[in-house]
């Protein structure tokens, strides 16, 4: 009877330690899952600045208790739950019966390309964790230093890769315009690293808090007040600093003399995916975009400019359009989205066609999108499910060092998922680009994919210091000036035509001068200090016992 009245007892005390022990593991998931709701379609921009602290937190207490459980699962939580959430707009490229894939395989591959990338953050996150536990040491401000060095540089090795998308500096897009203009700077690691420096610092401060209290510093002298808060004051200070930075680069008056100007016209053909394989998906295609540029040509503009894949036929074939008839009719220059050829191959293309409807120019799409125009895993989803492509043959990317000329000067250009790589448009931008044509088709996905590649593309503006003119399939077209400030943006779901004027540019930002020198720096300054400190503890250790 005592026995059983014991093993009662003691019940609660081991599901009070079982809590315990997922306690670490629920709060970096729910911290990760706060920073995954910065973006479209909640936009809570603000959590960014507070969501890194838990894991932060938790790292460093594991690297002062060595007798802790290693932050590693944490850390991949965190991960997993930032990506996951930012990302599961993936999931709305189930169903995939209208390419020929069954419900149920159709729900799996999603899952697992949904899986595959949240998994890949979460190993993203696992790293950084790892190298603060090695080499953050005891030192908070080398910590900070150390933290942000090597979150800045996982993130530039990550976009490096084909799979890109959600640094920590795009959960400030397109609402936080001010600190998103640190950008110009050094590119959008700059952003990155203001966010994971003020996070740690709110963190060592909560950290030295808990330590004094530990320590039972007193609370009425105001040396320990300052000791314990120091990190917080520094955190706010740091904070309001860039941002007045971030506030001086947006204030800057943007300049619109009359020879520069170019009015353009866009097209939002909305035209399902599920028709484009279609007789009549490539005859609505024909009509919408064809009376989308003479409504366009009758309002005077300089130039049209369609979405991705506008007419999904090859470029032998688009000479015989109507679409090109009426460029040979009306005269106003139209770049026109569609495939080109490289042997056996083909290329998702953005053509320029002159007055004369003769082509002058062409852009072929660098960054493919895996899945939707290369299957990764080849061997095993091949068989499954060909390209999210309209055309049977292989898709190949463009080169990396491409230049678009059109008859108004050289452009920025973009097609699509090239909108996440900055280095894509900092290149072209250094090379002459002197405004940005960015053509999308976002009709895979669910209503918040469009957006957050919005927010990707002003972005991209603010960098290079350009306008943009942004025309997508169904949503969300729009222009966007220097500063990212969105003139027009269009419906989703539907058919629109709308006409800006934009300036032609030659400035060059920093970013677009020196590219992405920020995190070499922090790499090398970082790595230094932990040297030489590493190198001054064992020099005084030498000898003793």
């Amino acid at each position: 009877m005592q026995k059983k009245q014991s093993k009662k007892q003691g019940e609660p005390g081991r599901q009070g330690e079982r809590l315990t022990a997922l306690l670490p593991y629920l709060i970096a998931l729910a911290s990760g899952i706060l920073m995954g709701l910065t973006v479209a379609p909640v936009g809570a921009w603000f959590l960014a600045w507070i969501a890194l602290v838990p894991l932060w937190v938790l790292v460093v207490t594991y690297s002062k208790r060595k007798n802790q459980s290693p932050p590693a699962p944490p850390a991949f939580l965190w991960g997993i739950g930032y990506h996951g959430i930012a990302l599961f707009w993936i999931t709305g490229i189930h169903p995939m019966t209208w390419l020929g894939v069954p419900w149920l395989p159709s729900l799996a591959i999603t899952l697992f390309c949904w899986g595959f990338i949240s998994v890949l953050g979460g190993v993203f996150v696992t790293i950084w964790a790892a190298v603060m536990v090695r080499l953050g040491g005891q030192k908070p401000w080398l910590r900070i230093l150390i933290g942000t060095a090597v979150w800045c540089g996982l993130e530039s090795l990550w976009s490096a890769g084909p799979l890109w998308w959600s640094s920590l500096a795009y959960t400030q897009s397109p609402h936080n315009l001010v600190i998103v203009h640190l950008g110009q700077l050094s590119g959008p690691n700059t952003v990155t690293a203001a966010i994971v420096a003020v996070n740690g610092l709110i963190a060592e401060g909560w950290t030295n808090r808990q330590d004094a209290k530990s320590a039972k510093i007193s609370s009425v002298s105001f040396a320990p007040l300052w000791f314990v808060n120091k990190y917080l004051v520094t955190a706010t200070g740091l904070l309001i600093s860039l941002h007045l930075i971030g506030f001086i680069l947006y204030s800057r008056p943007i300049a619109q003399p009359p020879e520069a100007a170019l009015k353009v016209g866009i097209i939002q053909g909305n035209i399902p995916n599920r028709l484009l394989r279609s007789s009549e998906g490539f005859r609505r295609a024909q009509e919408n975009y064809t009376n989308g540029y003479l409504t366009l040509a009758n309002q005077s503009v300089d130039a049209v400019l369609t979405p991705e894949g506008a007419l999904p036929i090859f470029q032998r074939d688009l000479l015989g359009t109507a679409l090109v008839a009426a460029v040979k009719e009306k005269g106003v220059v139209a770049w026109i989205g569609a495939f080109g050829e490289r042997g056996d191959s083909y290329t998702i293309s953005l053509f320029t066609f002159n007055s004369k409807g003769e082509i002058v120019s062409r852009y072929d799409k660098a960054k493919l999108v895996p899945l939707g125009e290369y299957i990764p895993f080849e061997g095993i989803l091949g068989g499954i499910v060909k390209r999210l492509s309209p055309l049977d043959a292989h898709q190949v990317p463009g080169s990396a060092n491409q230049l678009f000329d059109t008859p108004f000067g050289r452009a920025i250009a973009s097609i699509c998922y090239e909108s996440a790589f900055p280095e894509q448009f900092r290149r072209q931008a250094a090379a002459g680009g002197q405004f940005i044509l960015s053509s999308s088709n976002d009709a895979h996905y669910t209503a918040s994919m469009p957006f957050q590649h919005h927010a990707q593309d002003i972005m991209r503006a603010i960098e290079t210091d350009r306008w943009s003119a942004r025309a997508t399939n169904t949503g969300y077209s729009a222009f966007v000036n220097p500063h990212g400030g969105t003139l027009w943006i269009s419906g989703y779901n539907t058919y629109e035509t709308h006409a800006e004027t934009i300036y032609r540019r030659q400035t060059q930002t920093l970013y677009v001068r020196w590219g992405d020198w920020l995190t070499p720096l922090l790499l090398i300054s970082s790595g230094g200090t932990w040297l030489v400190i590493s190198g001054i503890n064992k020099f005084s250790n030498f000898g003793k016992p």
